[in-house]
């Protein structure tokens, strides 16, 4: 591979695996007094996973995460399992322990007071005890430094408290996987919904989120979703789960994208179409500096401020109408739908629509 050649990014294991393996090491310690220097564990695909395990000092098996090259809060988690025998024969008792989280509110699928173990994982984690032993077996989870991790997270916000949540559906953490995220986004719309709230704020990053719970403040928190790029499927979930208004806070470069029809606005994946830059200023009967500036780059934002410079905002209001429209398309039902405009700084509105 030459020096200007990107290198193949590393896959890495999800929190579920990782617990699998550990609670498979611990049993096995209780099961019979030797902890494995090493574990496997099936993944959902039946591919098969092996991976060292430690001591933890006091009775528990540790695996380590390795998120690969993915930019995981939790690369590095000491995924830590005790495993203490209730009875000769019988179920599997899951249970969190420091810095693993705890359901509070509906929404998630799974009951209030319960660990944050998603089905799948608990599937996983099931079927690894079971291949050692039938035994009735109450496992606690822990992962040093948990807490802290989940406040890089949307954990608090869901409703799940003191810790990380144990997560994954194929068992492998993809670099920069769209997967993770597009499920986050579905998961915070339920957890709204479940809470009986109607008005839905999409947001596509942290600076018009907190432009966003400005103009809002009535609304609790839980009804603001940072959805990135996935602004289709965050449409089509909150219409999905009865959704009577939605608010789609962001700025010029996603909002072109979105009036040109394009709901997955990652740069990568849609270039910007200057012919909409160009329709809107036309539409407007802008000035000459504007419509230059419709052409004059690839970036929205080159456009958006030269109409600022101008004092020009309706062609970024026409924009913002466009991409209303090709929502309200997307979804496909009468919908309350709003499309706000802030600046790069997040600061403040532009235009809406």
């Amino acid at each position: 591979m030459s020096p200007t050649e990107p290198k193949e990014l590393r896959t890495g294991w999800t929190t579920g695996t990782c617990a699998s393996a550990a609670a498979k090491a611990a049993v096995v310690l209780l099961v019979t007094g030797e902890l494995p220097l090493q574990i496997d564990v099936h993944l959902p695909s039946g591919q098969v996973a092996i991976f060292p395990v430690e001591d933890s000092g006091d009775g528990g098996a540790v695996v380590v995460k390795h998120a690969g090259d993915d930019p995981d809060c939790t690369d590095g988690a000491r995924m830590t399992v005790h495993a203490k025998e209730l009875s000769p024969f019988g179920d599997l008792v899951f249970t969190a322990g420091d810095g693993i989280g705890t359901i509070s509110k509906p929404g998630l699928g799974l009951a209030i007071g319960m660990p944050a173990i998603n089905p799948v994982p608990a599937r996983m984690i099931t079927q690894a005890v079971r291949e050692i032993t039938e035994k009735g077996i109450q496992l606690t989870f822990s992962v040093p430094g948990g807490i802290e991790m989940a406040t890089r997270t949307t954990n608090a916000r869901l409703g799940i408290v003191g810790g990380i949540s144990i997560l994954g559906t194929t068992g492998i953490v993809r670099p920069f996987s769209t997967a993770a995220y597009r499920a986050s986004v579905v998961q915070q719309i339920n957890v709204a919904a479940a809470q009986g709230e109607k008005q839905i704020v999409l947001a596509t990053g942290s600076r018009s989120e907190k432009c966003a719970m400005e103009l809002f403040p009535e609304l609790d928190e839980v009804c603001f979703v940072e959805v990135g790029d996935f602004t289709g499927i965050a449409l089509k979930s909150a219409a999905k789960m009865g959704t009577t208004k939605i608010t789609w806070v962001g700025m010029a470069g996603k909002i072109s994208k979105l009036a040109n029809e394009v709901m997955m606005t990652h740069f990568h994946r849609s270039d910007l179409n200057n012919q909409v830059l160009l329709q809107a200023a036309n539409l407007a009967n802008a000035s000459q500096p504007v419509l230059d500036a419709a052409t004059a780059t690839n970036t929205a934002r080159h456009f958006f401020e030269v109409c600022l410079e101008q004092n020009e905002l309706q062609p970024l209001e026409i924009i913002c109408q466009m991409a209303k429209k090709a929502c309200l398309n997307h979804i496909s039902k009468p919908i309350d739908l709003e499309v706000i405009m802030v600046d790069y700084e997040g600061d403040k509105v532009v235009v809406r629509a």
